[in-house]
């Protein structure tokens, strides 16, 4: 079992353990840019379930998340050297919201057999709790349907999310491959006042039930902000999400310019060592939760993208940082491997998904797409009529983006994928949950190569 001893990790008879890894994104916790569904994920598992039923919406979605991570996969990452897996989780699969605080057991089948099979191959995993009841930030990977934060302000949902977390520690607390719990992933509380005391009170719960396992703790503000904290919880890790500006998608060359800033390495070294600044002043290990740049299919601009990668990566070993890339597997933007463009899943949604491209309704993997232009005007007009106006913790242009690519866009797009599922016989349904199998995808070999170096 790992333990926090100074700045590094180590196991209880001292051997020093540098986490390398990757998040599991889009499994148990499903995002658009990774699996092609538009909007958020509960939305869109209702309108597939109206489609489909019960029994046909069950089928499918188990047979997606087996497929998406089996043995292969794990002996694919412990040959390339890997030695842990994030996870992240919604708290749907353990809790309905009709029925607060009853523990739903079936939920755990995924999440036992995935921890299971990376321990066979002799790597740790971090169970990430991705989407909390009240959504703990804006966006859409925290399964929010809207663009509030409603479980910061409501002590209920808080109430739940320490309840399922003692549930989960009692569950693991003597699973020594289990690295620890993340247990809130990038929370963006803007007053500053509440994440604070619920960590101290959520590290409590769990040390009540699991006195032993590492808490990975993220910053505010998308896991980027330390400012709030003050003595650090014992045996906890500060947790930094360091994605470089020149990785997104919309971003520009690399080195080279981004919304009118250089970026090159020395300034991605600078991002990094202001956003562990906090590990550094308490002596506390660095992990690097979440980074990795989006791939645009542009070969010049994602050997550009390579280049970032490379030279994050050198960062990372010279100040001697863990770190877990995102992500593992997905349709085709950021993925160590991606569902093949000939697999039953690709063809089926191929328009689909070139059309919720061409319009833009992403905020990560879109380019600017149809919404751009429209959204100027309006934008301008917000700037013009409310110049004193903050989406805090965002610009104008990103609190837009949430409004218009998530929400005007994605609810009319969800309806339109779900009637995808029209007429589609069980085998049908098999056929699109398996192109995500390992063996019908398409591995980046040069990226998993680069892991295997870093």
């Amino acid at each position: 079992m790992l333990r926090v001893s100074g700045t590094r990790l180590e196991t209880c008879d001292g051997t020093p353990v540098r986490l390398r890894g990757a998040g599991l994104g889009g499994w148990m916790n499903m995002e658009n840019f990774i699996t092609g569904h538009p909007g958020n994920e509960a939305a869109m598992r209702s309108a597939v379930r109206e489609v489909l039923g019960e029994r046909r919406h069950e089928l499918f979605f188990d047979r997606l998340l087996t497929a998406f991570f089996g043995e292969v996969d794990a002996a694919l990452l412990a040959a390339k050297g890997v030695n842990c897996l994030r996870l992240p989780v919604n708290y749907r699969h353990f809790e309905d919201d009709a029925h607060p605080f009853e523990i739903r057991e079936e939920g755990f089948a995924q999440l036992d057999r995935v921890v299971d099979l990376c321990a066979r191959y002799g790597i740790y995993t971090v169970i990430d709790l991705h989407s909390l009841p009240g959504y703990q930030n804006h966006q859409w990977h925290s399964d929010n349907p809207t663009h509030l934060t409603f479980f910061w302000d409501h002590p209920h949902f808080q109430d739940r999310v320490v309840r399922l977390w003692e549930v989960i520690a009692d569950r693991y607390k003597d699973n020594p491959w289990v690295a620890g719990y993340n247990p809130v992933n990038e929370p963006a509380d803007d007053s500053g006042q509440v994440l604070p005391a619920f960590y101290d009170r959520l590290a409590a719960a769990i040390r009540a039930v699991d006195p032993h396992h590492i808490l990975f703790l993220d910053g505010n503000h998308y896991s980027t902000d330390f400012d709030v904290f003050d003595t650090p919880i014992d045996n906890a890790v500060y947790t930094c999400h360091d994605y470089a500006r020149a990785g997104f998608a919309r971003s520009g060359s690399y080195p080279g310019e981004t919304d009118g800033t250089w970026i090159d390495k020395e300034q991605v070294e600078e991002a990094f060592l202001r956003r562990t600044a906090y590990m550094r002043k308490t002596n506390t290990p660095v992990w690097i939760g979440e980074f990795g740049p989006v791939y645009t299919g542009d070969p010049a601009r994602d050997e550009q993208c390579a280049q970032l990668l490379a030279d994050q990566l050198d960062i990372y070993r010279r100040h001697e940082a863990s770190w877990s890339i995102w992500t593992y597997k997905d349709v085709g933007l950021q993925g160590l491997v991606h569902s093949a463009p000939d697999s039953a899943y690709q063809r089926h949604f191929a328009d689909f998904m070139a059309k919720k491209h061409r319009l833009g309704a992403e905020a990560w993997g879109s380019p600017d797409g149809v919404i751009r232009e429209l959204a100027k005007p309006l934008e301008q007009l917000i700037a013009d009529e409310f110049p004193g106006f903050s989406g805090r913790p965002f610009s104008t242009r990103q609190w837009a983006d949430v409004l218009l690519r998530h929400i005007l866009l994605g609810q009319p797009l969800i309806q339109e994928y779900a009637g995808l599922f029209h007429g589609l016989g069980d085998d049908d349904l098999i056929a699109l949950a398996d192109s995500f199998a390992l063996e019908q995808c398409v591995q980046r070999d040069w990226l998993l190569d680069a892991l295997a170096d870093g």
